[in-house]
C-alpha cells in the first residue's frame, strides 16, 4: 500500500503540486521530501531542505530546541 502511495505523491509532485506529509519514519522523509519542517514537544523546531536533509541534521534541530525549551 506505500509503494502505490508514494508512487501517487510522485505523480502530483512532477504536476507541480505540494503535498504535505506527516509521518515519524526517517527514511520515508528523506526519500520524498523536498523540504521537512522538524517538530518537537508541539514546536517546529527547524526546517531543512532536502540538501541539508539527514538523520543528524534532524537530531542536531530537536536536541536543540529541547535544551532552548530547558533553558526558558
Amino acid at each position: 500500500a506505500k509503494f502505490e502511495i508514494y508512487q501517487l505523491i510522485l505523480e502530483l509532485a512532477k504536476k507541480d503540486k505540494g503535498i504535505i506529509i506527516i509521518s515519524s519514519e526517517m527514511p520515508e522523509l528523506l526519500g520524498i521530501c523536498d523540504r521537512t519542517y522538524v517538530l518537537n514537544e508541539g514546536e517546529i523546531a527547524g526546517e531543512l531542505s532536502k540538501e541539508e536533509m539527514d538523520q543528524e541534521a534532524i537530531m542536531k534541530i530537536i536536541m536543540a530546541h529541547s535544551a532552548r525549551r530547558e533553558t526558558a
